[in-house]
């Protein structure tokens, strides 16, 4: 749940907000009552190992790369012709 911060707050315990964001809490600020901005923590990218990716698909299908050639060929014309 957000929790409601006035401007004020935000100036003045900037510190521990900021500490608030890094474990995942998220803020409304507020200006003379009325809401006027957000504040969330952004998405970290994972990283994930080469080692890692390889196990996650190794029970995958195979790929005819023919019949995926064909596939996209009859999906995408190749022709020089204008669409528009």
């Amino acid at each position: 749940m957000d929790k409601e911060i006035t401007q004020r707050e935000l100036r003045n315990d900037s510190g521990e907000i900021m500490r608030g964001l890094d474990t995942g809490h998220t803020y409304v600020v507020t200006r003379n009552g009325v809401p006027v901005g957000e504040l969330a923590p952004r998405r970290r990218h994972r990283f994930v190992s080469a080692d890692a990716a390889v196990a996650n698909f190794k029970g995958a299908p195979s790929v005819d790369l023919r019949r995926l050639r064909s596939d996209l060929d009859n999906v995408a014309s190749q022709d020089l012709v204008p669409r528009a």
